[in-house]
């Protein structure tokens, strides 16, 4: 069978009857019983025989396809870990902010001027002060007060030169 005769016949299969002459319709008719079944003996053979490089492509293909949905899976469960987190701690800083409203209500209302007075009565025992235990001192503001220079010593006289003498070169 040659080359042609090939294509015709795969031709034929694909169900194109047109395969452009009636020369070749009548070799394949030609064609005993044998050569057809041994064609399709061969061509069951070729489609079914899957070379061992195409079996070791397979298994490295689904070997990476496999890892690629293991880190999809794994990066999705971090994010919800994450998302849990930051929910959970919302939450806790929502809780918090109303203890704290609350804890500054309550300090606002026992630092009124009424409570602290009924706790110094009350608990402290005190009482108000009377007009008859305030005491007046009188200042004269006009009074200057002056407090003698003491006599320094030798070491704080030379210090003072030196100090004089700086000033006057820095200007």
């Amino acid at each position: 069978m040659t080359a042609e005769q090939r294509y015709e016949y795969y031709y034929e299969d694909a169900g194109h009857e047109d395969s452009g002459s009636d020369e070749t319709i009548a070799e394949d008719n030609n064609e005993s019983d044998e050569d057809n079944a041994e064609n399709q003996r061969q061509i069951k053979h070729r489609r079914t025989e899957v070379s061992p490089g195409a079996i070791f492509r397979i298994v490295v293909v689904s070997m990476i396809a496999a890892a690629l949905l293991g880190s999809v899976i794994y990066s999705l469960d971090r994010r919800n870990r994450v998302y849990h987190k930051a929910a959970d701690l919302n939450r806790q800083l929502s809780l918090t902010e109303a203890e704290n409203v609350r804890l500054q209500s309550e300090l606002d209302s026992k630092m009124s001027a009424k409570n602290v007075e009924d706790y110094a009565e009350n608990v402290l025992k005190m009482r108000k002060i009377d007009s008859s235990q305030i005491k007046y001192i009188k200042i004269q503001t006009g009074d200057v007060v002056n407090i003698p220079e003491q006599d320094q010593g030798l070491m704080a006289k030379i210090e003072s030169f030196f100090d004089k003498c700086v000033e006057y070169f820095r200007g």
